[in-house]
């Protein structure tokens, strides 16, 4: 069965830290694209980060420079660490990860496996 679980979301003041886990089971994070999304309310879901089955990575231009996007291989495991975090970064975090074999999409779209998200709240 596959299965993308988040964990690490909380409530922390702005200017703050946390680090966001995506443990996968049932498929192998190491050769996929795996992504961050996050969606808040009344607003359209977005793509944070995404890191592709070579390494390479990419950032919405909302949070370059303060978040970072990394992968454990041997524990199947994608974290997004987020730095300097603000207000406007509130929302439920959502890991995606991209099993199916569809080339004419870009890596980091179309993703048929999703977690149920864990909620972060920037208080100012």
């Amino acid at each position: 069965q596959v299965q993308l679980v988040e964990s690490g979301g909380g409530l922390v003041q702005a200017g703050g830290s946390l680090r966001l886990a995506c443990a996968g089971s049932g498929l192998t994070l190491a050769y996929l694209s795996v992504a961050w999304f996050r969606q808040a309310p009344g607003k359209e879901r977005e793509r944070v980060s995404c890191i592709r089955g070579e390494g390479s990575e990419d950032y919405a231009d909302s949070i370059k420079g303060r978040f970072i996007i990394s992968r454990d291989d041997a524990n199947n495991m994608v974290y997004l660490q987020m730095n300097d975090l603000k207000p406007e970064d509130t929302a439920v975090y959502y890991c995606a990860a991209r099993s199916r074999h569809t080339p004419w999409y870009p890596p980091c779209d179309d993703m048929d496996n999703w977690g149920k998200g864990t909620q972060v709240t920037i208080a100012s």
